[in-house]
């Protein structure tokens, strides 16, 4: 079936409401968000909820040797090295080099890009001739093996569901779908050089829950020694922890969806870990520089009760994890190079069992400390408790949001106690929710599929679409090197999930943020509930160093 060109961008999130209101409830699929700690947002999709044009490789006859391939809002030339280890260019595309025995070139003028309509995708490419064959483990003629460890564990999904009065999550059988389903979508649309991607699922031994808490890493180095010596792949799409994403770049498996791990993490295992979850560092200066330019040396006005008004005095608060606290650590520098006192740092547990007295805890340190201004590098669930024990002491700090694991989003808000939630602003790189028919993942999954894909559609589909791209971008001699300088070769693009682009020292997405703030009585578009996050400025969004300098431009309670 031709795809209808449309000169919008598709209408992308991650939004399964409408299938959810089939008796199931919003919070079920949480756990695969905490775990991906993704950004997903929205622009718009044709109506018929198909996407456009193929990826099918072009004819003999439409293979040009221009030498450049230009984007026009990119003043660079596709094929600028940011690594210096380029090479010899074997083809007319600088930055995605060629075979002896094929050709790669760029698309005629009328088709820039690869699937016209995505405003994620690569330029577009042409290929004829021999892809080289086998040019690494997992990669033959024919195929690029990809695996994706399947776990079956509760842990923070049973607790969030608890907590929303849902039970529902995708099953093993969902994901394996729907992850094939997608797979048919980019082989069918994107330059493969001959190539398809093809998955092999496992049953892993380690359990994502634990390794979140820094445990198990002698079942994350099983599964991905069987990854790598039985299955033989070039790639795994479940590299959701940090031991499991370690123990990949060790045996130099290509790993994507690590939860916010930092810079400095992901240059010690370059070329192999890829996220759409946000670098910590990235995260950590975002939030420093909010702070430093529109809350520090100012009074607490959006504070309630005694704090209100008073001279602000900050905390920052994160997993105690050795990673998060890297990037904490990076934060409070920063903060620090504003004139600004950090004051305290609570690092806490990510232990389910312990998290309401853990609340508890926090809460009366904080209130010792005499903190006015939190700034919440949390996970979705202790703000919960969190909430509920502030208000029980008559404790409303500013509650500051700094986009991570989805304290965030709406349906995460709806769940604290509202008087402590009124408080609440930040930044973040989310947007309005849609229904779920308009997302770009679904949309995907629908064009190639008849049946419903796992709720979890447009986390699987975005990460998949950034190994895409790198896959494309790769060229026909693909390896963990070529997939990297294919990535620092991509031209940034602005789309509905943020900026996107890749470089020295940056293997995520999410280059831009937005201030928000929280309305108890703001109807969500979400879950159509009371309880949403508005954006203060419309349509105004910063890069890192851009945020403007003065107070919050949110209401004063």
């Amino acid at each position: 079936m031709a795809m209808t060109p449309t000169s919008n961008p598709p209408r992308t999130y991650f939004s399964v409401w409408q299938r959810l209101l089939r008796g199931y409830g919003p919070l079920a699929v949480l756990v695969v968000l905490l775990l991906l700690m993704s950004i997903l947002v929205p622009s718009k999709v044709p109506k018929d909820g198909t996407l456009s044009s193929t990826g099918d490789t072009l004819p003999d006859d439409t293979l040009t040797t221009d030498d450049t391939v230009l984007d026009p809002n990119n003043p660079n030339p596709i094929g600028t090295d940011p690594t210096g280890t380029q090479g010899q260019q074997t083809s007319g595309v600088p930055g995605v080099p060629g075979t002896p025995g094929g050709k790669v070139a760029k698309c005629p003028p009328d088709r820039p890009m690869q699937v016209p309509g995505d405003p994620y995708s690569p330029p577009c490419i042409a290929f004829s001739g021999d892809n080289g064959g086998a040019t690494h483990q997992g990669v033959t003629a024919k195929e690029i093996k990809v695996s994706y460890r399947l776990l079956n564990e509760k842990g923070f999904q049973q607790t969030l569901a608890e907590l929303a009065g849902a039970s529902l999550s995708d099953g093993p059988e969902d994901i394996k779908r729907t992850i094939n389903g997608l797979a048919e979508y980019f082989n069918k649309r994107f330059q493969f050089y001959g190539r398809q991607i093809k998955f092999e699922f496992y049953n892993g031994q380690g359990s994502n829950t634990n390794e979140l808490l820094g445990k198990g890493r002698d079942k994350a180095e099983a599964d991905a020694t069987k990854v790598a010596k039985e299955l033989k792949v070039f790639a795994d799409m479940s590299g959701f922890s940090e031991p499991y994403a370690n123990a990949l770049a060790r045996r130099g498996i290509l790993g994507f969806g690590d939860p916010y791990l930092s810079r400095k993490w992901h240059d010690e295992h370059r070329p192999y870990i890829w996220s759409i979850a946000t670098d910590g560092t990235k995260v950590a200066n975002f939030a420093a520089e909010y702070a430093g330019k529109r809350l520090c040396g100012g009074n607490a006005v959006h504070a309630g009760g005694v704090l209100k008004d008073q001279p602000r005095k900050f905390a920052s608060m994160a997993p105690q994890n050795p990673w998060y606290q890297e990037s904490v650590q990076v934060a409070r520098t920063t903060f620090g190079e504003y004139g600004c006192d950090p004051g305290e740092n609570v690092a806490y547990e990510l232990d389910l069992g312990t998290m309401s007295n853990q609340a508890s805890n926090i809460v009366a340190r904080l209130q010792d400390a005499d903190v006015t201004t939190v700034l919440c590098g949390c996970d979705p669930i202790l703000p919960v408790f969190l909430s509920g024990a502030a208000a029980r002491q008559g404790y409303f700090p500013e509650f500051i949001i700094v986009g991570t694991a989805l304290t965030d989003t709406d349906i995460v808000g709806q769940l604290w106690n509202q008087d402590f939630a009124s408080h609440a602003f930040g930044v973040s790189s989310l947007t309005e929710p849609v229904p779920a028919n308009q997302t770009l993942g679904y949309a995907a999954y629908k064009s190639v599929r008849n049946d419903e894909p796992a709720f979890t559609v447009d986390l699987i589909y975005y990460q998949m679409a950034q190994m895409a791209i790198g896959l494309q971008m790769a060229g026909p001699n693909l390896t963990p090197e070529s997939f990297e300088r294919g990535m620092f070769a991509y031209p940034p693009r602005v789309g509905p999930a943020g900026l996107w682009g890749f470089g020295k020292s940056d293997y995520t997405t999410a280059d831009d943020v937005r201030e928000v703030y929280w309305d108890r009585n703001a109807v969500s578009k979400y879950n159509q509930k009371k309880g949403a996050f508005i954006e203060s400025e419309p349509g105004v969004r910063f890069r890192q160093g851009q945020i403007t300098r003065g107070t919050p431009k949110v209401p004063v309670r």
